[in-house]
């Protein structure tokens, strides 16, 4: 799916009359070219399937033998847009885990990965449900895990109005879903340095 960026365009010059603004005035004139760039930008992943994501960063290489330890990859910083209000999500952190099979994927792929499944309109749940979902298709292994820490301009600078509410979510999929050792392992790597 291509985002049109005309029908964005005319939409949002819609909004500016609807707000009362007018849009041919000199610092609004290019907004709604401007806008339309900036979904395209941030919106690319709404492009793409999760299997299509997995595919495009599926760079994997030859486990070293012996290989069966966790690969953690914490605090990739993303933003997303929550689907109820179009309201950016930021501050984002997103970390991952996984238990490699016989390939392990290069370690730029999990935050392009993570960058990717955020750039949607988005729950926070979600993103953590896509990330798991792309990562078990890209490193072939079903056992994965995912932190998300967020706040919410839904919560922070509308609405209820509190600036230090954080969404935290986690994901598990396979064995972080039946083995607590391994959830518990998890979290340990997290709070080290």
């Amino acid at each position: 799916m291509a985002i049109d960026t005309k029908a964005i365009e005319e939409h949002i010059r819609g909004i500016l009359l609807a707000l009362g603004e007018d849009p041919d005035r000199e610092g609004l004139r290019e907004t709604p070219e401007r806008v339309a760039r900036m979904y395209e930008e941030i919106f690319e992943g709404m492009n793409y399937s999760n299997a299509e994501i997995a595919r495009m960063y599926g760079k994997s290489f030859q486990a070293p033998a012996g290989q069966d330890d966790m690969v953690v990859v914490k605090d990739i910083e993303v933003f997303s847009y929550c689907e109820h209000h179009m309201a950016l999500m930021y501050d984002m952190k997103v970390s991952v885990a996984y238990l490699p099979g016989e390939r392990v994927l290069g370690l730029s792929k999990l935050a392009r990965i993570a960058d990717m499944a955020a750039k949607r309109l988005q729950l926070q749940e979600r993103i953590g449900s896509d990330i798991a979902e792309i990562i078990q298709m890209a490193a072939d292994t079903p056992d994965v895990a995912v932190l998300i820490t967020a706040n919410h301009s839904c919560m922070t600078a509308r609405g209820i109005r509190k600036p230090s509410a954080k969404t935290v979510t986690t994901t598990f999929r396979g064995r972080f879903e039946t083995e607590a050792f391994l959830q518990d392992r998890f979290f340990r790597m997290l709070n080290q340095q």
